[in-house]
């Protein structure tokens, strides 16, 4: 047997049930309120500066590479040169003589290169063993602030995460009874507006939180729970008062057993 489909004022009465149930989880994470956000940014801040300080560390290996790398040719320049002043002590002319002479000059020269590469590369390495100490000193800095973020988000969360569990199991069991299109005009209202009130009651004659008067012709026909009629100017889907009280009665018991 197939089963009864919902009248439109039991349609009404559970997506309101669904909004009395949401609006309860809304006030549990606006209780967190900007902690998980806080301890995204700090992690992935952290996450940026440790790949940073991964990069300069490589590049600070690869500067004292490039001065051993020096240090090992002016080593090899000057035997090259000890040698060439041997040679030169038993040239039989003077064309052989001016020959070594040119190495030993061209050697002498590679040793100036070095030498003043090796005062560059030097002062590359201080100005990059100061960035690694800044940026080590700012991942501790950012640790110890994501430490103490993260201990407060998971004190209110071990206070909450059982009322939300329980709230949010609920909420996936009423969503459920409620038909596919119905409910996602229901979620698409709630992105949209800023407190998430997409079923609300009527407040006053004007939907609750609004300014904009119902008409009285608009009101009987909302009472009569005929049909699912919205708001004209936000667009929330509208209850009428005694429905909405009863159903706050109703889920009372729910909320107190679970704050309990």
């Amino acid at each position: 047997m197939a089963e009864k489909e919902l009248t439109v004022e039991q349609k009404l009465r559970t997506l309101y049930d669904l909004q009395l149930i949401d609006s309860r989880i809304d006030q549990i994470r606006a209780i967190q309120g900007e902690l998980p956000l806080e301890v995204q940014e700090l992690e992935d801040e952290i996450e940026g500066l440790s790949t940073r300080l991964s990069r300069l560390v490589e590049e600070n290996k690869n500067y004292e590479e490039e001065v051993k790398a020096l240090k090992k040719a002016i080593v090899e320049s000057k035997d090259s040169i000890a040698k060439y002043e041997a040679q030169q002590k038993h040239v039989r002319n003077n064309r052989e003589y001016d020959s070594i002479g040119k190495e030993i000059e061209y050697q002498g020269l590679k040793i100036q290169h070095a030498e003043k590469m090796i005062g560059e590369s030097g002062a590359k390495l201080d100005a990059q063993k100061a960035r690694i100490a800044d940026t080590e000193a700012k991942i501790q800095q950012l640790g110890a602030n994501l430490g103490v973020k993260q201990s407060e988000l998971d004190g209110i969360l071990a206070e909450t995460k059982r009322e939300q569990e329980m709230l949010q199991g609920k909420s996936d069991e009423i969503s459920a009874q409620i038909e596919p299109r119905l409910l996602m005009s229901y979620r698409k209202i709630r992105a949209r507006v800023h407190n998430g009130l997409a079923v609300v009651s009527i407040d006053r004659g004007a939907s609750e939180g609004s300014y904009f008067t119902i008409p009285p012709q608009r009101q009987i026909e909302i009472a009569q729970r005929k049909k699912i009629i919205a708001d004209e100017n936000s667009g929330r889907i509208l209850v009428d008062p005694e429905l909405a009280a009863e159903e706050k009665e109703k889920l009372a018991p729910l909320f107190a057993k679970i704050e309990d």
